[in-house]
């Protein structure tokens, strides 16, 4: 299989690698299986802005021990790739700041040179810009808009937002993922906190007002978007685009892991209308990272405690694929190394075989305190990632 071949092919180059540099080897198969991840972006971060930085960047996560890089690739309306599909509905290949380069394809190169995993992570989803009213996106294509009850463009936390329930909408954003799978040598694709998602207060543009009196006898959506059935109806919509994109990402090839990062929940569906554990229910999610944000130990303890099989109504296979997202920098918020080794270590005492964390810059800060905390701890070896995920699918 074509995951097998990369797994092969990135151990070998990372054997080579450590060897040169006199590092510690590359894991073997007595090595904890744990998803050791790092989301890397390109908000108050410098990492992507220039080859010798992605290596170095992948240089010092593979001496720390993590085997996944989740690399932002779609954000505030640009690819971070030279990008066929933008450039034809927008004549815009690639986020300008990067015109002449390939940073996708420089932080595969520079990753599997390492053994590290790398997914794709398309940041923005459905939502088209940042206080910024649409930005190009819906300036070129207004029919495109999310609207909320009064008509007006739907926007929550600074985020303006495309009708995730529009055909054209979701074939654009299934057609980047689509073409990232096609083009480049990834180990998988990843969704958000707003891929699959839409604001609750969201669902009143024309085309979704029209789609719902078709299939209720001509009567308008609930003026209440909270209404359960109304909630209901707009969440089943979305769990079929998931479907959808798991579904087609594997028929170009079934090696290629489709992940999702979503909010916890309930508080993903009552606000995001982000069914997620239906999707581990439905066969369509092949990694689960729900982002238990907490700024401290005790709020941190509580939010992954709701997050057990039995309170997402999963059976213990299914949750075996649910590894939490963990907040290590935003803002003026930076982890200290205190909680960082309480959150690992709880991890662990609940069966959880890894975490991913948000973001790299936070491993660098105080001079590399966090990362060389998390070496010296829970992170002292190399780690191979957990069988399912190497299974053939």
């Amino acid at each position: 299989m074509v995951f097998r071949f990369r797994m092969v092919r990135t151990l070998l180059f990372a054997s080579l690698a450590l060897l040169l540099a006199g590092c510690t080897p590359a894991p073997v198969e007595d090595s904890p299986a744990e998803v050791r991840g790092i989301w890397l972006t390109n908000v108050d971060s410098d990492v992507m802005m220039s080859r010798a930085s992605i290596a170095e960047a992948m240089q010092f996560l593979a001496e720390h021990h993590f085997n996944v890089v989740y690399p932002v690739v779609w954000n505030k309306g640009y690819t971070l790739y030279p990008s066929a599909v933008m450039d034809s509905l927008f004549g815009l290949p690639i986020d300008p700041v990067h015109e002449g380069r390939d940073p996708l394809q420089e932080i595969i190169e520079e990753a599997h040179r390492h053994g590290l995993r790398v997914m794709p992570w398309f940041e923005f989803g459905f939502a088209a810009s940042y206080q910024a009213g649409g930005g190009h996106l819906l300036a070129a294509r207004p029919h495109w808009a999310a609207r909320d009850a009064a008509g007006r463009l739907l926007t929550k936390n600074g985020f303006e937002w495309m009708n995730a329930y529009h055909p054209e909408v979701q074939d654009f954003l299934l057609a980047l993922v689509k073409e990232v799978v096609q083009q480049y040598d990834i180990d998988g694709v990843q969704g958000d906190d707003r891929l699959p998602a839409q604001p609750v207060e969201g669902g009143y543009s024309a085309y979704t007002d029209s789609l719902y009196r078709a299939e209720h006898g001509g009567q308008p959506p609930p003026a209440d978007p909270h209404d359960p059935a109304w909630k209901r109806w707009r969440a089943d919509r979305l769990n079929a685009f998931a479907e959808r994109l798991y579904r087609e990402v594997k028929a170009l090839d079934p090696d290629v892991l489709v992940t999702w990062s979503p909010s916890i929940y309930p508080w993903a569906y009552d606000e995001y209308l982000q069914d997620w554990p239906a999707w581990l229910r439905g066969g369509y999610a092949d990694l689960v990272h729900p982002q238990v944000y907490r700024y401290e130990f005790d709020a941190y303890r509580r939010a992954l405690l709701s997050q057990g099989a039995d309170s997402l109504g999963l059976t213990p296979a299914q949750h075996a694929k649910v590894i939490p997202g963990v907040l290590m920098k935003v803002g003026d918020y930076r982890m200290t190394p205190t909680l960082l080794r309480q959150v690992v270590q709880f991890n662990r005492t609940l069966g959880y075989p890894g975490e991913v964390f948000f973001f790299y810059e936070g491993l660098r800060l105080n001079d590399d305190e966090v990362a060389d905390s998390l070496r010296a701890s829970a992170y002292r070896t190399p780690a191979r990632l957990p069988d399912f995920l190497l299974e053939p699918r």
